[in-house]
């Protein structure tokens, strides 16, 4: 049984969120590590930094509110063999919205199974293992409050 077009686009898609997200999240330095030398590139969108607002909700299900306004850095070009790249990262560093956007153009290419290989799943793991040690620092400082029972109510 063949999947639906809509499913494979749909599938594409969230596989793209995910490793733009990552991509996003990743330490510029660690990002520059994994890949030292770019291809040949034309900026479509030279990196150029705004600003976005940010909304939250209270209890993650309530009204959304204006939080504040965050920096970000966004970039788009095109691979010498077509495919087009797009990042968006937190903050002022257009180096790492290049990067970015290079790793997602050579993601739409043949070359995506290597880049998944050497860059995305070192990320992934270090990623996971920041979290663990996070929650397991939280969790060390977690403090459990009872009630007892006193006899007085008798």
């Amino acid at each position: 049984m063949q999947a639906s077009p809509e499913t494979e686009t749909r599938d594409a898609t969230v596989a793209r969120k995910a490793w733009m997200g990552l991509l996003a999240r990743a330490k510029p330095a660690r990002l520059a590590v994994l890949v030292p030398e770019l291809p040949a590139y034309a900026l479509l969108r030279a990196p150029e930094i705004g600003a976005v607002m940010v909304q939250g909700r209270i209890g993650g299900s309530g009204q959304p509110f204006n939080l504040g306004e965050m920096t970000v850095t966004r970039c788009a070009l095109r691979l010498g063999n077509g495919a087009v790249g797009h990042a968006h990262v937190q903050g002022r560093d257009k180096a790492h919205a290049l990067r970015a956007a290079v790793i997602d153009a050579l993601m739409q290419t043949d070359q995506a199974d290597a880049m998944r290989a050497a860059v995305l799943k070192p990320l992934q793991a270090e990623e996971t293992l920041r979290r663990s040690q996070r929650a397991a620092k939280a969790a060390a400082t977690k403090v459990e409050f009872f009630t007892l029972v006193r006899g007085e109510d008798q």
